[in-house]
């Protein structure tokens, strides 16, 4: 059976044409009362897109993606994004970095110099197929919604136009999330930094150190990826003392 003929009722199953504007629909309906992402967009959104993850990052001053939500909440999107983080490569980067969408339905065959360290290491996990799309704030991209497959199939023509209606809906939170102060939010937008742990390790290596947080930041990505060790569990193991700050001192 097509994937966009299955039945809205299965489980996870992908919704019909007219079902999925039903779930958009609520959930930009939601985001712009004020609901928080949990309720504009309840789990499981992934599945109705016909994807196995979901990620919304924010662009940083600095240049840097702040991965906020995800669906699901923990596995392949944000281990995806977090090796995209510490190798400085891939889809996501790219869309935020050039402005414009990425598609790639079958990663695999996709030109190894296109992302040369990301694509070596996705290899190694189940993503078969990628589309990130930034977001827009007027002429400004202020973040990326990307999406994960592990089958290298395409993305029919509704998805992805769902795909472009889900961004906007995740905007509106991510509007509020950077023009409400934090005192006066309520109950808030749901968006939550998923690297505070590497911020703090970041921080701390640099007054240890006596080094700029870039350059810390740089050290930690850095050894991340020599030791093929996931960032997240790199930063714990600073902050709770099991690797010394000398570590990462510069040869």
């Amino acid at each position: 059976m097509p994937r966009d003929d299955r039945d809205g009722a299965t489980g996870d199953a992908p919704l019909p044409h007219d079902g999925l504007t039903a779930f958009l629909a609520r959930a930009h309906l939601a985001a712009r009362n004020g609901h928080g992402a949990e309720c504009a967009v309840p789990p499981g959104a992934a599945r109705q897109f016909g994807l196995d993850a979901l990620t919304l990052n924010m662009l940083a001053h600095d240049g840097h993606l702040e991965l906020l939500w995800c669906d699901p909440d923990t596995g392949l999107g944000p281990d995806l994004d977090t090796l995209q983080y510490t190798l400085g490569d891939g889809p996501t980067l790219e869309a935020a970095q050039h402005d414009h969408p990425v598609i790639e339905p079958d990663l695999p065959a996709t030109d190894p110099a296109r992302w040369p360290l990301f694509l070596p290491a996705a290899a190694r996990t189940p993503l078969r197929a990628v589309t990130a799309t930034p977001l827009r704030l007027g002429a400004a991209t202020i973040g990326v919604l990307t999406g994960y497959r592990t089958t290298p199939d395409p993305l029919t023509t509704a998805q992805l136009h769902g795909l472009d209606h889900l961004g906007r809906t995740l905007l509106l939170l991510l509007y509020t999330e950077l023009t409400t102060p934090a005192s006066t939010r309520g109950p808030g937008t749901g968006l939550r930094l998923y690297r505070a742990e590497i911020h703090q390790a970041t921080g701390f290596l640099a007054n240890r150190l006596g080094i700029p947080p870039g350059q810390a930041l740089y050290l930690l990505r850095a050894h991340a990826a020599t030791h093929d060790q996931p960032l997240p569990h790199l930063a714990r193991a600073v902050l709770t003392r099991r690797l010394p700050p000398d570590t990462f001192k510069p040869q």
